[in-house]
């Protein structure tokens, strides 16, 4: 087994990991790059390796960093299947659609405008270019062996969002583990994720692999925000990812408000893709944590704002009000135009809710810049700031050491990805420790583009 990594070892986006085996070439999710504009450029590349010389893509869940570059393949060359759950599929289509629908707006409203260096501005892919790749998906169920030639795949459930898996894949003679992204053991929605069966090797994701999460309820930390917003009459604009972070703050605010009535304000969830998300929690119940009766009420508090006519005139709604809106690291999406309508009044107040990477204007405003360049023009945000701790969808650097612990049998190899330096290199240390000597796997960083043997010696 051979394996090479072309995106989301050096970083957290742009995951993009290619294993050679029985025959067979396997691209193991197929990211964008987000954040840097070093990294945003690579988008624009071509492809690292032929397109058509891959035979299928393994696709572990739906977020942009691990599914957004699907069109860019396709329209390169690929024509092999798309495997994913099914709620991975359906999670994937939303996903890529409405990237590809914010991709075409910005390039026209850059045309219109004149704001882009670009002449004309394009979108990466077009929505023409995702109808096309989603007749390449194909559904994979949990725990059923799927045929490729002479290799064995099973997707495993992962926690995470919906339809997150880990990706088993077994030659007859070696084995390797594709994490993906590991969900959290007592996250607000999702089921814990399966550990790891007994394999030779483990590519294993690190985002939090150098800290773990804060102690405490979330929820005490969200009643103290909205009380201050409501004191002061402001406006709580929340970027959110729209699978996983979204319903989980919806979660979290019909939880506090049942506890909590006086702290009653307007939720408006500003995001065709989380509406649309949210509807998937009802079809793939056995998924997640809610029954119906909950997700009825929690759908119920929340005023979904499908249009952005009616989402420009929330910009100049008065507050007390809660805006949720994408996407998570002010990347792009609706939050922008929220942030343009209401940033400047100091009574306001930016709730961040998850990782914002390097790069991202979440990233900028985190680490305390107050300005920021939004569709070619600078805006001073004079709102205050908050961190909401412990939402991450991510396990902590404690949950995965625990996740890899309950393998069976210790894996030989552990290849960390999807992390930043500092966080893979934390987590390679803890690993070695708790293993000690005796029967402790080999654990390393997976290097971007250089090939290496999946399981050194075998």
């Amino acid at each position: 087994m051979k394996l090479t990594s072309f995106g989301g070892s050096a970083g957290v986006t742009g995951s993009k990991h290619l294993l050679e085996a029985g025959g067979q070439r396997l691209l193991i999710d197929c990211g964008l790059f987000q954040g840097e504009k070093t990294g945003r450029l690579r988008n624009w590349e071509a492809p690292p390796f032929d397109p058509r010389s891959i035979d299928a893509v393994l696709l572990t869940h739906g977020h942009l960093d691990h599914c957004g570059y699907l069109p860019r393949l396709v329209k390169t060359g690929f024509r092999g299947p798309i495997y994913a759950t099914r709620a991975g599929r359906e999670v994937a289509r939303v996903i890529l659609l409405d990237s590809a629908r914010l991709q075409e707006e910005d390039a026209e409203r850059a045309n219109r405008e004149g704001w882009s260096k670009h002449r004309p501005a394009l979108p990466l892919y077009t929505s023409a270019d995702v109808e096309k790749t989603l007749h390449q998906f194909r559904s994979a169920e949990y725990g059923q062996p799927l045929r490729l030639g002479t290799l064995e795949v099973r997707f495993h459930y992962a926690g995470h969002i919906l339809g997150a898996a880990g990706v088993r894949v077994d030659d007859g003679r070696q084995s390797i583990w594709f994490s993906g992204d590991i969900g959290r053991l007592n996250d607000p929605l999702m089921f814990p994720p399966r550990p790891p069966e007994a394999v030779d090797a483990v590519v294993m994701e690190s985002t939090y692999g150098d800290r773990n999460h804060p102690p405490g309820d979330p929820e005490v930390q969200l009643a103290a925000v909205v009380a201050g917003i409501i004191e002061r009459r402001g406006v709580l604009l929340v970027p959110s990812f729209a699978v996983g972070r979204a319903q989980t703050l919806m979660v979290l605010m019909d939880r506090l408000l049942r506890r909590r009535p006086e702290l009653e304000l307007p939720i408006y969830l500003s995001s065709p893709m989380a509406a649309a998300v949210s509807e998937l929690y009802r079809i793939h119940t056995d998924e997640h944590r809610l029954n119906p009766e909950d997700l009825a009420a929690v759908f119920a508090r929340v005023r979904i704002v499908e249009h952005a006519q009616r989402a420009a005139r929330l910009d100049r709604r008065e507050g007390p009000i809660m805006i949720i809106a994408g996407s998570g690291m002010l990347t792009g999406g609706r939050i922008l135009g929220h942030l343009l309508g209401h940033g400047e009044e100091p009574a306001n107040r930016v709730l961040l809710t998850g990782y914002q990477a390097p790069g991202t204007r979440g990233r900028a405003l985190l680490e305390g810049e107050r300005e920021l360049k939004i569709e070619g023009r600078r805006l001073e945000v004079r709102a205050g700031v908050e961190v909401l701790e412990g939402l991450s969808a991510h396990a902590d650097r404690d949950e995965l050491r625990q996740w890899l612990a309950t393998a069976p049998v210790p894996p030989r190899q552990v290849w960390l990805v999807h992390g930043e330096p500092a966080a893979r290199s934390a987590l390679a240390e803890a690993l070695r420790a708790d293993r000690g000597t005796d029967g402790a796997p080999d654990v390393a960083e997976l290097p971007e583009s250089e090939t290496v043997d999946a399981v050194p010696g075998g």
